[in-house]
């Protein structure tokens, strides 16, 4: 049940680059988002960066649509984007009953939404994975309404003990060089401490047998006692200035 991380999975015929977690296991994913974060620190940090409340939400990369119906408490409308079309269905299937909510297929480069037309965009672990997302930047700046903001939220392989098995499992990945790349683009950083907490070893164990390949998943599950995790997210946030110059 093991498949490489998603920063180098290979890219699916239509050029996107395919998630081999949850495009295979989405039963899997979806056990991995109900344990991360329950205290939900990602989120009020996102809130206070950005706050989403009557405003308009993108969220890039939805996957499932796990995350849809907490925007869709506070948003005036928030729009699911996902190139998978079975995971499209599924989060067409999540958010039924919810009218504010639209799930369409489309990507971080290619979102069918006009010219300053949101308010946030936000990818959580999708596509954003520092050089070679040049292209999701522009189009979320051509998306996002003077002011708006897009924010990324990634995992932070500096620290232990997650970072230590990403940099082993993913030996070309370099954090340092990711966070010059954001901060060079424009994009604000902080740093968010929190916990995975599994509801038994079993769940745990499969969701890191799909994040690691065989020898890693192997020694994350040996040195992790019990069913918590501890975890640090980056958030990088970047606005589209209201006046003047942009960034490219």
């Amino acid at each position: 049940m093991v498949r490489p991380s998603k920063l180098r999975a290979p890219k699916s015929g239509n050029g996107v680059i395919a998630s081999p977690n949850i495009w295979h296991w989405p039963e899997v994913y979806e056990e991995e988002n109900r344990a991360q974060d329950p205290r939900g620190a990602v989120y009020a940090a996102l809130r206070e960066a950005a706050d989403w409340i009557g405003r308009h939400v993108v969220d890039v990369g939805c996957g499932s649509g796990f995350h849809l119906p907490m925007f869709a408490a506070d948003a005036r409308t928030v729009t699911g984007i996902e190139p998978h079309q079975p995971l499209v269905a599924a989060a067409r299937t999540r958010v039924k009953g919810l009218p504010s909510v639209t799930v369409t297929e489309g990507s971080a480069a290619d979102m069918p939404l006009p010219d300053a037309s949101v308010d946030l965009v936000h990818a959580r672990t999708a596509y954003f994975f520092g050089p070679g997302c040049g292209a999701g930047i522009l189009e979320a700046m051509r998306v996002l309404r003077p002011g708006g903001a897009l924010a990324v939220v990634d995992l932070d392989a500096t620290a232990h003990p997650y970072g230590d098995w990403m940099r082993d499992d993913l030996p070309h990945y370099d954090p340092a060089a990711v966070e010059a790349f954001f901060e060079a683009q424009g994009f604000d950083l902080r740093r968010i401490d929190t916990l995975w907490e599994f509801p038994d070893r079993a769940t745990l164990e499969r969701v890191l047998g799909i994040e690691f390949a065989p020898r890693v998943a192997t020694r994350a599950i040996r040195e992790t006692p019990g069913t918590t995790l501890t975890v640090r997210y980056r958030l990088h946030v970047r606005r589209r200035p209201i006046g003047g110059l942009e960034l490219s």
